[in-house]
């Protein structure tokens, strides 16, 4: 093992200088001078740089280098050239040099001493400086040209701060002030002058202002009146144009409902016409079967009673003629009428003709469709009614009889039906229910002979007549006598008048 022993005083001695250098290092800042003297002739000097003092036999030492600011006033008036009595306040600012010899001097005069010392030390100076530049100058320079006032006071100061060490950073002067308000004195006439120089000029710019907005006026109004020109015949323009295009869409309209309205009366008129020449051929087609029912019914009253036969048949031809007379008589009132109102609409309708021409060919197609359909209806009607006539024409005496014989079963059921509402019937003695049947038979044959008196009409006869036909046709063979109360006697029924 390594022995340092015998080394061990060198090596306390090492650990105590290097402490005591330690102790001895330091730091300037940069606005902070550190002034090193004692072994050297002349001092050292850190600036914002380290550095060793050797402790015990060199001191350490520090001088502000920053800015200071002083609020220079003089205590008392001072006279100027002119023996005006003047106050100055005035704002300094300085700060040590930066050359080795201002900061030499620096620190003869104001080492290890703060910032504010140093202005309470330099105010005498500066204020002394003041007062002497001051009785140099007339108050008027000094108030007019302030600059010119602090070039001369900084030359003045300047030397004797070098003298300290120290140099001029800024002079202001803040504020002249005199007890017997010379300068407010020496500014009235200037403010007259500005204010007197202002008024004229207010003056002159109001009447420019006036001038310039009259014309502007003008101009604007003639531009105005001259818009409104413009706009006047632009309107009557438009007025004028939107006048012809309505006339022009009226005449248009007008035209097209004129010959929409003419086309509808055209077609309303050839309906009219197609409906009354339907109820004409209707009219006729009934007058017809009237006459053939009329010469059926006369052929009928002649096979039943010729006098009751005339009389129906004149009363018949009188209806008819009557009926046929006041159809015709109101049909040409109707068709007067119509015509008369189909001329007034037409006269009123010519002033609206032309602009619905496709739809004036969708009501004709309407309109000769619908007279088309009255047409053939009417047509039709007209030929059922002619078989009707023909049928009845053909049925004569063969129907009349056909028509009592289908009666009589009612007759006998008519005459038979009092009976059906008794509960119940109790007889007493023979022979008593074909006394009830001869009865119902007797009544069924007083019927019958009051219809043959009442018509006129020999019904016994024609069934006579009939069977007899009927006989003499079929081939001969044994006749049997029927029983007397199973045949009833022939009744004589009137025919009624039936459409088929």
């Amino acid at each position: 093992m390594y022995n340092v022993v015998p080394y061990l005083p060198w090596i306390v001695l090492g650990v105590a200088v290097l402490a005591i250098l330690a102790s001895g290092y330091v730091k300037a800042p940069p606005d902070m001078a550190y002034i090193i003297s004692g072994l050297h002739k002349k001092p050292r000097i850190l600036i914002g740089k380290a550095g060793v003092k050797i402790p015990f036999l060199e001191r350490l030492d520090k001088l502000s280098l920053g800015a200071i600011q002083i609020d220079v006033k003089t205590g008392s008036a001072v006279p100027t050239a002119e023996y005006i009595n003047v106050k100055v306040d005035s704002t300094v600012s300085v700060r040590v040099g930066r050359e080795p010899e201002s900061i030499a001097l620096a620190a003869q005069n104001f080492l290890n001493v703060s910032r504010e010392q140093i202005a309470r030390k330099i105010n005498d100076l500066l204020e002394g400086n003041i007062r002497e530049i001051v009785g140099q100058m007339r108050l008027t320079e000094m108030v007019g040209d302030r600059k010119l006032f602090s070039e001369k006071v900084q030359a003045n100061a300047v030397p004797d701060l070098r003298a300290f060490g120290l140099e001029l950073i800024t002079f202001n002067v803040q504020n002249f002030i005199d007890d017997n308000d010379v300068i407010t004195n020496l500014g009235i006439d200037n403010v007259e002058q500005i204010r007197k120089g202002a008024a004229i000029a207010k003056s002159n710019a109001q009447r420019e202002i006036a001038i310039a907005e009259a014309a502007n006026a003008k101009q604007a109004n003639d531009a105005k009146v001259q818009a409104q020109e413009e706009i006047a015949e632009r309107n009557n323009d438009l007025a004028i144009r939107q006048a012809r295009l309505q006339k022009e869409a009226d005449q248009e309209r007008a035209q097209a409902e004129a010959a929409k309205g003419i086309e509808a009366e055209n077609q309303r008129k050839l309906k009219e016409v197609a409906e009354t020449d339907a109820n004409i051929a209707r009219a006729q087609r009934e007058a017809e079967l009237k006459q053939k029912q009329i010469e059926l019914k006369e052929y009928e009253l002649d096979a039943l009673v010729r006098k009751q036969a005339d009389a129906d048949k004149y009363q018949a031809e009188k209806i008819a003629e009557a009926e046929l007379v006041a159809r015709q008589r109101k049909a040409d009132a109707e068709r007067y009428e119509q015509e008369q109102a189909a001329q007034a609409r037409m006269k009123a309708a010519e002033a609206a003709k032309f602009a619905k021409e496709q739809e004036a060919a969708g009501i004709r197609a309407v309109g000769e469709a619908e007279a088309e359909a009255i047409r053939a209806k009417a047509l039709a009607e007209a030929e059922g009614i002619d078989k009707k006539a023909e049928a009845m024409k053909k049925y004569g005496e063969a129907a009349i009889i056909e028509m009592i014989v289908g009666a009589l079963p009612e007759i006998a059921k008519n005459v038979a039906e009092p009976l059906s509402k008794v509960d119940k019937i109790t007889m007493y003695g023979e022979g008593n229910s074909a006394k009830l049947i001869g009865d119902i038979v007797n009544g069924t044959t007083q019927i019958t002979e009051g219809m043959t008196q009442g018509l006129g009409l020999d019904l016994r006869a024609l069934l006579a007549g009939a069977l007899g036909g009927k006989l003499a046709a079929a081939p001969e063979k044994k006749e049997e006598p029927a029983p007397a109360a199973q045949v009833p006697a022939p009744t004589q029924l009137p025919l009624e008048d039936e459409e088929i």
